[in-house]
This record gives structure tokens, sequence and C-alpha cells, in this order.
């Protein structure tokens, strides 16, 4: 257990954690935070399956339209969720908050894999549709400012670049799951038995893992950071809207690329590939599964530097990078129109990635108290995520679409690295030693 060491006066300070304190907060943290980000980016990778099964039949492309539309609409809920959750999170602890965002996510989930087609029921198949992915953005909207401000509470002041790294792994290794589960699918099973009901298993059996994730949210303590919180807000969301606004404003502008990035390069680029550049959906597949394998690799190594040589160097590296190859490699997909391309592609954004990913959730919690750390950190993650991430796969392809041009996604993404790295660049860097505990 946990033990509360108390200064003469009474008041409590940080808590000492035990190792096994902090195994439990590491394993709880990162099979919670894999498993609801499975169950939520699983949608992407069976889209246009989930299209032509949900929505009135229509042409390839206003069908992927139609479903990416509805996968962007999950991402509406997840500033509301992250306003809920975050409240809940910094006024009753953090471990309450993460207990009931994987509640509603698997059943959410759950759902969603038995959903009757549009063929069976109508209009009523799409609107049972974009409930359960409202249901997941809210849940959402709670999960990653939450499992990230829980880890990096637990972790020892020496390893906090490390510990948010841990987290943010857990994402990618999520991403490889949902892409491991998308490949296996597409090549066991024919078109017509991926259309007619494979698309369902990964849903149906997403929910499986939520009791292991349950029940060791619900038996770690509570962060030492916030049980040595010697006054809770009343109102955490006003005040981390009022006091802390600017920051909140500072960490949706430094994560745009991040986001963008994120969702064009991974959800995007497999629709995008097999119906654009008319490369085979297993090669784009392979493509996203190379990109989030040489993101697993770079992210502990850039959490464990960032330790040793400050977080923003490898922020700004992965801002500038986007900006200065996403337009080469768009272009040279466009014209090769192959799977190496793709392939190549996905791996040079996934190291980028790895870079950001890997220092950016501690340094983004070393920007805010203790107080409303949840709030604020969610808020303004979710808030970049909501704008420009979550419909990027719907942007993207309306790019394509309006102005006739490949490798107009390119474009979008250029921007968005050009807004992060100025943001990152004007932040002064919070002195690690005093961030967390304050």
């Amino acid at each position: 257990m946990t033990t509360t060491v108390f200064t003469v006066d009474g008041e409590p300070v940080r808590p000492v954690p035990t190792r096994k304190d902090i195994a439990r907060a590491l394993a709880s943290a990162m099979i919670g935070n894999w498993f609801e980000l499975f169950d939520f980016i699983i949608y992407g990778y069976f889209a246009a399956q989930i299209g032509i099964a949900m929505f009135p039949e229509s042409d390839p492309v206003t069908s992927i339209l139609s479903s990416f539309a509805t996968y962007g609409v999950g991402f509406l809920m997840r500033p509301v969720g992250s306003m809920v959750l975050g409240s809940m999170g910094d006024r009753f602890g953090r471990k309450s908050a993460l207990v009931l965002t994987m509640m509603l996510m698997a059943g959410a989930t759950g759902a969603t894999g038995l959903i009757p087609t549009y063929a069976s029921i109508g209009l009523l198949a799409p609107a049972l549709l974009v409930i359960c992915r409202l249901v997941q953005g809210f849940a959402a909207g709670g999960e990653w400012g939450g499992a990230t401000t829980f880890l990096v509470e637990y972790a020892p002041a020496h390893r906090r670049g490390l510990f948010g790294a841990l987290q943010q792994l857990s994402t990618s290794l999520a991403v490889v799951s949902a892409v491991v589960v998308a490949l296996t699918l597409n090549s066991v099973l024919s078109a017509q038995d991926l259309q007619a009901w494979g698309w369902r298993v990964p849903f149906v059996a997403g929910i499986l893992i939520a009791p292991l994730g349950f029940y060791l949210r619900a038996k770690v303590p509570e962060t030492p950071s916030f049980q040595a919180e010697r006054e809770v807000p009343a109102h955490p969301l006003r005040e981390a809207l009022t006091i802390h606004r600017r920051t909140v404003l500072t960490i949706a502008g430094m994560v745009v690329i991040w986001t963008v990035a994120g969702y064009t390069y991974g959800t995007f680029l497999v629709s995008f590939a097999s119906r654009v550049l008319d490369v085979p959906p297993r090669f784009a597949l392979l493509g996203t599964l190379t990109g989030a394998l040489c993101n697993v690799a770079v992210i502990p190594l850039a959490g464990w530097a960032s330790d040793k040589v400050g977080r923003k160097p490898f922020m700004l590296t992965s801002a500038a990078g986007f900006a200065l190859v996403s337009i080469p490699l768009f272009s040279f997909m466009a014209e090769a129109r192959s799977g190496l391309s793709v392939i190549t592609a996905t791996a040079v954004a996934g190291v980028l990635s790895g870079l950001f990913s890997g220092t950016a959730p501690t340094y983004l919690c070393e920007l805010l108290p203790t107080r409303v750390r949840y709030t604020a950190l969610s808020v303004g993650y979710n808030g970049a995520v909501m704008l420009f991430g979550g419909f990027a796969p719907f942007i993207a392809t309306l790019l394509v679409r309006v102005t006739g041009v490949t490798i107009a996604p390119a474009f979008y993404i250029t921007a968005a690295a050009v807004l992060s790295f100025i943001v990152i660049a004007c932040v002064r860097a919070p002195d690690p030693a005093k961030a967390i505990d304050r």
C-alpha cells in the first residue's frame, strides 16, 4: 500500500508509493489505455465495410465519406468527455474516472459489433452506429488525459519522461494490435465474408479484455500527487478555462501535428492507398503496421532520453520533420503507387511521430498544476483532436475529391506541422524538478 507522510502541522505531503504500487499503476494504465484505444481506432480499419453495411448503397467514395464522417462524430464527444471525466478525476480521484471510461468504452464497442445492417433495419442502423461512436468518443475524452496524468504522477522524478512514454507506447501497441487484426481478417476471409460478418469480430472480441483492465484499475491506489493535494477544486473545469486558459490553448496548439499526422498516416492512409493509389489493402495495412512498429521502437528511447536532455528538442524535431517530408512522401506514393512506397512513407512518419509521442505526454503534464491537471490536459488535447485530428481522414478524402490533387492531404499535414512548431518554440520549458507536485 501507499504510505502517506505528514508534516508537523498535519498537512499531507506527497506519499511514497511502493514498487508494487508503481507496477500496478503501470499495468492498469497501459492495459486499460491499450484496450480503449484499440476499441476506438479499429473502426477506421474497417471503414469501407462499415460504410457499405450501415449506409444506403452509393458510389464507393461517398460510402467512405459517410463512414469517415461517422468516425469523426465520435471525436465531437471527446471534449465533452474530457470536461466531465476530467472534472471527476480532479475532484474525486483519477482512478474513479478511469474505471468509468473503461465501462463506457466496453459497452459501446460491443454494441457496435451487434448493430444490424441498413438492409435489415434501414436508417436505424446508421443512427445506432452514431450513438455508439458518441459514447466511445465521450469515454475516449477522459482516457488519454487521465491515463497520462495517472502514470506521470506515479513516476519517480528522474523517470517521468519514460513513464509518460510508456503510456503512449500502449497507444501505439493498440494500433499494432488493430492492424494485425485487420491484416489477419483480410487474409483469412474472403471479401464477401469480411463484408458479411468479418468486420464485426474485433468489436465483439475487443470487450473480452475489459474485465482485466477494470480489475487492475479498481485495485491500484490513487496517485501520490493527488493524495498530497491539500485542497480539491470545487469547479476544475471553470478553473482550467479561466486561470489556465492560456496553457490549455497552448497544449491544443502543440498537439495539432501529433493528431493530424497520426490519423492521416494511420487511419486515412489505409483507404487512400487501396482506393486512390490502387495498392492492395493488405499492403496498405502492412504500411500502417510498419509505421506503428517504428513508433513503438522510438517512443521509449525518446522518453528515456528526455529525462536526460529535455523534452522540447524532440517535439520540435518531430514537427519540423513532418513539415519538411510530408509533401515529398505523398508525391513519392502518388508516383510509385506501390506497397513499398506506402511502407516507406509510414515508416518515416512512425519515427517522427515516435519522437513526439515519447516526450509530449510528460511535457504537457509538467505545464499544469495537480489540482486541474486531468481536466486541463484532457480539454486541451481533445479539443485539438476533435478539430484537427478526428476529421483528418474526412478532410483528407474531401481534399482529394474536390481538388483532384492526389497529394492534397500532405498540404494539411504540413500546415499542421508549421503551426505546432511555432507554438512549441514559443513556450518556455518548465522545470521538471518542480513541475508535477505543485
